[in-house]
């Protein structure tokens, strides 16, 4: 199962600061994720600070306990909405 991550820094109350120490251990985790082949895509977001996650996992579930393994969104500093995903129908064999 495809499921995308949006994430939002909580930025009304966290402080650069405070965000600031836990930037490289939020990337070496991504970096595991990728790694364990749970990651497939990362991106940072242009239109407010965060990030959006392609995650592949057996289950909505799974995804929110894997995307509980980056340290922003365990201290509960990111903002996450999970959207799972399917193929997309205009791509499947049409019947004639």
């Amino acid at each position: 199962m495809t499921v995308f991550v949006l994430l939002r820094r909580i930025t009304e109350r966290f402080s650069d600061e405070q965000f600031a120490p836990l930037l490289e251990p939020e990337s070496e985790e991504a970096r595991r994720l990728y790694a364990d082949g749970h990651l497939r895509a990362i991106y940072s977001r242009q239109d407010v600070p965060g990030a959006v996650l392609q995650l592949e996992c057996a289950s909505l579930d799974e995804a929110k306990k894997l995307a509980q393994r980056l340290p922003l969104l365990a201290k509960g500093m990111l903002e996450p909405v999970f959207v799972p995903v399917g193929p997309y129908r205009g791509f499947t064999p049409r019947n004639p």
